[in-house]
């Protein structure tokens, strides 16, 4: 089972916000970042703080890549 994380990447780009002003708004780590590059899994409570600051959905941040 694989994930991607190139539906996050993506909108930032879009609304013109780097992943450390990302990391910063919603107070993650940084390692919890380098996860998120890795396309490696963090909790849901990231990936929540991650949606209300973006106004989005899961789906819109994260993808389930079958293998």
């Amino acid at each position: 089972m694989a994930i991607s994380y190139n539906g996050l990447w993506k909108l930032l780009i879009d609304k013109g916000m780097s992943k450390v002003e990302l990391r910063d708004a919603v107070g993650m780590g940084p390692g919890t970042l380098a996860k998120m590059g890795k396309n490696q899994r963090v909790s849901l409570e990231v990936l929540e703080k991650i949606c209300k600051e973006l106004d989005c959905n899961f789906g819109d941040v994260i993808e389930y890549i079958k293998d």
